[in-house]
């Protein structure tokens, strides 16, 4: 899977790493894959609320307990 685009959101706050994901996916073509990585522990619950709100899939959410790591394509 090709990714189109990483965000580090890592040491940013709710909302911000959401607001650069919304960012980001705006100029990138329908299917395009995006990696997002962030520390704030809202993130678990903004990034999959914000794909379900904007019709993106959220492919995966992974945590290993420093860093959460998803890959969202766009819609």
């Amino acid at each position: 899977m090709e990714i189109a685009a990483e965000i580090d959101a890592r040491d940013l706050l709710c909302p911000l790493p959401v607001l650069r994901l919304r960012k980001a996916l705006e100029p990138l073509a329908e299917g395009a894959v995006v990696q997002l990585l962030a520390t704030d522990g809202a993130s678990w619950i903004d990034v999959p609320h914000f794909c379900a709100q904007g019709g993106h899939e959220l492919i995966s959410a992974t945590d290993d307990g420093a860093v959460k790591r998803y890959l969202i394509r766009r819609s």
